[in-house]
């Protein structure tokens, strides 16, 4: 996989840097946080190779990768101008509430899973071996080993802090200290006591911060206001030490007086709200939730039940949410796995026990997207074995003791309790109803290569037909002057990343196709044009670099997806002086995709050239 190629033609899709407030990754998606959301190309990135899917959630889109999510992150970050983890921009679009709520739990939680995943399955191990007698709980080994699986939850409220700062723009130093003294000892020692405590005269409520999420975030939320009003008030001279010690002198005081007491309030409601549901419905609640934890996980509304979770585990010690996610994804595996059982096509029967197999892993993006939502039968099946899982699992009271980073079978630690037995049949069960519903409902088998996948010498379809790749010479789309691709100021195209071709310079701005074909792609930008000719030649026209930002001004289309046109069919038109008035480049390269099935491709003309003259030629 080229994930260099991968990472620049996703950023282009989403609508360029420019278009790109934020991005993150979680386990399987790269999440972004976009200042216009209709200049993404949706249907041209989920042709990408290597991209699974998208979802739009609230402000977020989200692009669904797999397993080499870091990969194509990374590469994002090494090949544009991108900050890590975003930058502060902030989008100047509004959204409702609840959007923007889901896009603030999401975008806080996600960077620190990777240390609650790593903690997480530090005490998963460390209980296992406490089972066991590997271990006992008054060794020094065990003490160190506990400390770092612990203190990741214990000083969760830190960790909050700083993602949560990052979020909403503010000093993410001035908000860890905030968190560090919400969890200073003394402060601990004061509120435990027993005593009555008052700040200046004012009562102050004992709370326990440690391991506590709702607080930290009022907190933090609260003081990116104050510390941005402070500065702008104070004169910069001063700015350095007044406005960091301004907002710590108001927020602790604040957060210990009012804001921590109801943000542990609001926590504890939705806690006994959910336990209220589970004890008063039974398995009725499981299997709703078991059932839809895969619809939930689409959406990225997943992480709104991060921060009840936490609190459960926080207050009473155990949760009971989360174990029928581990249901859901048990369900998905078992769906694939019937696919692969059933399926005639060796590659995606391959395919599919390869994704079965990650998804028990805990992935189940590969699962859901590639195998069981494409053949859609079998997604049914995969809903169905997470509600029966999750309606076994809430009828025998299945708890979940430690918060861990996977939910599947690496995950299975968590469970270590007393419902370990009970939680550990549920994977089997889940599994057998997914596979046994996605058999039975049965689904519409994809083509094997024996029955009917075409040559590695065709390519279907033109117009229609099947047509074998042949050597062609192609006609100029644009009347101006040839130039090589080097000279085209974007990598993208100058180092031959899309493919090989050539380049012109327009001196009219009109666009007229250079071969006889189908239409397969105008962009809704209108500023590229993708054709596929009568002999298998794979153009992309792309009018101007970074002309996707004009969102489709001063273009207009002439022609539609899947028209055939003939050659010298007029394409696009554009305004070359408004265009160039905005300051953009108008360059044009002509490249071709599948530059792989040709032996050479080269320009038949240099200088200056007529649209309808010959100008490139592919040799197979």
């Amino acid at each position: 996989m080229d994930y260099k190629k991968m990472a620049i033609s996703i950023v282009e899709l989403v609508g360029g840097e420019e278009n790109i407030h934020h991005v993150i990754h979680c386990m399987t998606r790269l999440r972004f946080n976009l200042a216009d959301q209709s200049k993404v190309d949706r249907k041209q990135l989920e042709k990408v190779p290597g991209v699974m899917g998208t979802n739009i959630s609230g402000a977020q889109f989200q692009i669904i990768i797999g397993n080499d999510v870091p990969k194509v992150y990374n590469a994002i970050l090494e090949n544009t101008s991108i900050k890590l983890e975003g930058s502060s921009k902030q989008s100047g679009k509004k959204t409702n509430v609840l959007s923007g709520i889901f896009d603030v739990i999401s975008g806080v939680f996600t960077p620190i899973l990777p240390a609650i995943a790593g903690a997480g399955m530090i005490k998963g191990l460390l209980a296992i071996a406490l089972t066991f007698g590997w271990l006992s709980d008054k060794s020094q080994v065990y003490i160190i080993l506990n400390a770092i699986g612990d203190g990741a939850f214990y000083f969760l409220p830190i960790l909050l802090a700083v993602s949560a700062a990052r979020k909403f723009g503010s000093n993410i130093y001035v908000a860890a200290a905030i968190g560090a003294a919400l969890l200073h000892p003394t402060i601990t020692a004061l509120l435990s006591s027993g005593e009555k405590v008052a700040f200046l005269g004012i009562p102050v409520t004992a709370v326990t911060y440690s391991s506590t999420v709702i607080p930290i975030l009022l907190a933090v939320w609260i003081a990116s206001y104050v510390e941005k009003w402070i500065d702008k008030v104070i004169p910069s001279m001063f700015k350095l030490i007044v406005v960091p010690t301004l907002t710590m002198l108001v927020i602790v005081p604040v957060t210990l007086i009012a804001v921590g007491p109801l943000g542990s309030i609001i926590g504890n409601w939705l806690s006994m709200g959910v336990g209220a549901l589970f004890a008063n419905t039974g398995l009725f609640a499981g299997l709703i939730l078991g059932g839809t934890w895969s619809l939930i996980i689409m959406t990225g509304m997943h992480y709104a039940f991060i921060p009840i979770s936490m609190n459960n585990i926080a207050t009473k010690g155990y949760d009971f949410l989360l174990p029928s996610m581990f249901m859901a994804n048990m369900g998905q595996a078992g769906a694939a796995f019937a696919v692969a059982l059933k399926s005639k096509n060796k590659s995606f029967k391959s395919l599919a026990m390869t994704t079965s197999l990650t998804a028990l892993m805990g992935i189940t993006e590969p699962a859901m997207y590639g195998v069981n939502m494409r053949l859609k039968k079998p997604f049914i099946g995969a809903l169905a074995g997470g509600a029966v899982g999750g309606a076994y699992y809430s009828a025998v009271g299945v708890k979940y003791f430690i918060l861990g980073g996977n939910v599947g079978l690496p995950g299975i630690a968590s469970f270590i309790g007393s419902t370990f037995v009970l939680a550990v049949l549920g994977f089997p069960i889940a599994f057998a109803a997914g596979a046994i519903s996605a058999f039975i409902l049965g689904f519409e088998d994809l083509e094997s290569e024996e029955e009917g996948k075409a040559p590695a010498t065709e390519k279907a379809e033109t117009n229609g037909r099947k047509v074998i790749v042949a050597a062609e010479e192609l006609y100029s789309p644009i009347k101006g002057e040839v130039v090589s691709l080097s000279e085209v100021n974007d990598p993208t195209f100058s180092t031959g990343i899309m493919g090989q071709g050539i380049a012109i310079k327009p001196e009219e701005g009109k666009v007229v196709s250079p071969v006889a074909g189908k239409v397969t792609t105008i962009f809704k930008t209108k500023h590229a044009i993708g054709i596929t000719s009568e002999n298998g030649a794979e153009i992309l026209i792309h009018v101007g670099l970074n002309t996707v930002k004009l969102n489709g001004e001063y273009f207009t289309a002439h022609v539609s997806d899947g028209d055939f046109v003939e050659a010298g069919k007029t394409l696009v038109t554009f305004d070359m002086e408004a265009i160039k008035a905005e300051g953009y480049d108008l360059i044009t390269p002509v490249i071709i995709t599948n530059t792989d099935r040709y032996q050479s491709i080269s320009p038949v003309k240099e200088g200056k050239i007529n649209t309808k003259e010959k100008f490139m030629a592919l040799l197979v």
